[in-house]
């Protein structure tokens, strides 16, 4: 509606009312009665996001940068080994990461992947494998001397054939 002192040919865009931040926008709480659960939600995620924003804008005016840097990401490979190795130095400290464990028994057999000097640290963390992932373990070193047996030597990559012997030999 255009108010008293304007023409009705300058309405707000908006249509009808108030604009949108004078029916509520700006207090989550201020229309609670006529807003659902969910549209509060959605409310104060897009308010959040406003704040952000404009926080962000005005780091910017100020000449200081947004934020620092992300940190360079390590590899997969990197991060199991540290697991690995924290698991063997201190268990006190060691906590259990199955995205870690999970990658170290995918790996187990490449020696580029789990270098020989892990390997030993490996095989000890596995004595402690149960469940499912012990069972799967096994069955995949059959699988893979099985196949050895009807391949030949190339079927595994270098020294695969000595590390799948190792880990049948500890978990059988």
């Amino acid at each position: 509606r255009p108010g008293p002192c304007q023409p009705p040919s300058c309405a707000p865009l908006w249509g009808r009312g108030a604009p949108p931040r004078a029916r509520g926008a700006g207090h989550p709480g201020s229309a609670s009665a006529s807003l659902s659960p969910e549209e509060r939600r959605v409310l104060e995620r897009k308010l959040k996001k406003e704040r952000k924003k404009e926080a962000r804008r005005q780091l910017r005016e100020a000449g200081i940068a947004a934020a620092p840097s992300p940190a360079i990401k390590r590899s997969g490979a990197a991060l199991a080994l540290e697991y690995l190795c924290s698991w063997a130095q201190k268990h006190e400290d060691w906590r259990f990461q199955k995205t870690r464990q999970t990658w170290l028994l995918l790996h187990m057999y490449d020696r580029d992947q789990v270098p020989d000097k892990h390997f030993p640290a490996l095989l000890a963390y596995l004595e402690g494998l149960r469940g499912r992932a012990r069972e799967l373990t096994v069955q995949k070193a059959e699988a893979l001397m099985r196949e050895l047996d009807e391949a030949g030597a190339g079927a595994l990559p270098p020294g695969g054939t000595q590390r799948a012997r190792q880990v049948l030999q500890l978990l059988s």
